[in-house]
């Protein structure tokens, strides 16, 4: 996990909004946000490979393209000018706004990716031809306390917990008996 905090953050009007980071830049990104004091969360992933006949274990981003930031919703506008050409923050389609997550989504999305879990699958938040399944809360395993959604792929049951128009991501399979449905 990779997250900067900042030194002073007030609670109102602090949004996450995320970010399409162009030519593999997210580090530049990052570094010119921890200038401005912004906290950024950038999900990560292992990768091992061999060099001289020795495994080797780095982290990565688990999406090149996608990093979050969270700032004030007066600022957003500001540093979108400022990162141009090297990222841009996320619109909503409709509105042309820019596109706030809301906290509590945030914290779940950072609380699965955070996990290190070899079955983590990353897709673009086009969830069309899944069937839209019953919301349910995991009770126990390294999951325990997240929320979203139950969907079946590649035979097998997994979270997706989603950014709506961003990203979802499915964590590795989830035994039935760790699961309880959320009523909404």
């Amino acid at each position: 996990m990779h997250i900067s905090q900042p030194k002073n953050t007030a609670p109102e009007n602090i949004n996450w909004y995320a970010l399409k980071v162009f030519y593999n830049r997210i580090r530049l990104v990052d570094e010119r946000l921890k200038a401005h004091d912004i906290e950024s969360y950038i999900p990560m992933k292992s990768v091992e490979r061999i060099v001289q006949g020795r495994k080797i274990r780095s982290r990565k981003p688990a999406i090149s393209s996608l990093m979050f930031m969270r700032c004030h919703e007066n600022k957003v506008e500001e540093l979108n000018k400022e990162l141009s050409g090297i990222a841009l923050v996320y619109r909503d389609r409709g509105s042309k706004q820019y596109s706030a997550i809301p906290e509590e989504q945030m914290r779940t999305f950072i609380s699965v990716t955070s996990i290190e879990d070899s079955g983590m699958e990353y897709f673009c938040d086009n969830i069309e031809g899944w069937n839209v399944g019953q919301r349910v809360r995991v009770k126990e395993g390294v999951f325990a306390g997240a929320e979203g959604y139950i969907k079946r792929i590649k035979g097998n049951h997994r979270l997706i917990v989603s950014i709506e128009g961003i990203v979802a991501v499915a964590t590795s399979y989830i035994p039935s008996c760790f699961l309880e449905n959320i009523d909404e």
